[in-house]
């Protein structure tokens, strides 16, 4: 895993295998961000990376049409829904099972 600073950035922080990238630097040192990005590392490893990604439009395509808003479709994906429920968890890539975001398509939204 690589972390970059990229000032650019429209968002605080993207995973894209095998880098993470970081809108502000207070953000390289934010142990929240770099977890929630770190879980999502995981999730694309599990996948194989390339299927991450197409599962993660797919499913924020979906949500868009479910819910007509880009925020709310951007929340319910299911691999952000585990990644913001469990960032703030120091212990949880320990202790993360294969595949757990699976386990958001059945939790109250």
């Amino acid at each position: 895993m690589i972390v970059l600073h990229c000032p650019r950035l429209h968002v605080s922080g993207m995973a894209l295998w095998p880098f993470i990238l970081i809108r502000d630097r207070a953000g390289l040192t934010d142990a929240t961000l770099l977890r929630h990005e770190r879980i999502h590392h995981r999730q694309q490893l599990e996948l194989l990376i390339l299927p991450f990604y197409l599962l993660y439009v797919a499913n924020y395509m979906v949500n868009l049409l479910r819910y007509e808003n880009s925020d709310k479709a951007y929340r319910n994906i299911v691999f952000e829904r585990e990644a913001y429920a469990m960032d703030a968890r120091e212990d949880y890539l320990q202790q993360r099972r294969p595949y757990a975001w699976l386990r958001m398509f059945h939790m109250k939204h």
